[in-house]
């Protein structure tokens, strides 16, 4: 049996504006949070390194 059901957002209609930013937004957070987690383990690598060795 076939579903009926549309998607959302229907072939050939554009998003808002407003919707793209918001997906900007966290994309923007997500990747500052990457990168000051990536250094925060190389600072604590690097402390190991100094301190525990």
């Amino acid at each position: 049996m076939a579903s009926d059901t549309k998607s959302p957002s229907p072939e050939g209609e554009e998003h808002p504006r407003t919707h793209i930013d918001d997906h900007k937004r966290t994309y923007g957070a997500f990747l500052g949070l990457t990168k000051w987690g990536i250094i925060a383990v190389i600072v604590l690598l690097i402390g190991m390194l100094i301190f525990l060795v």
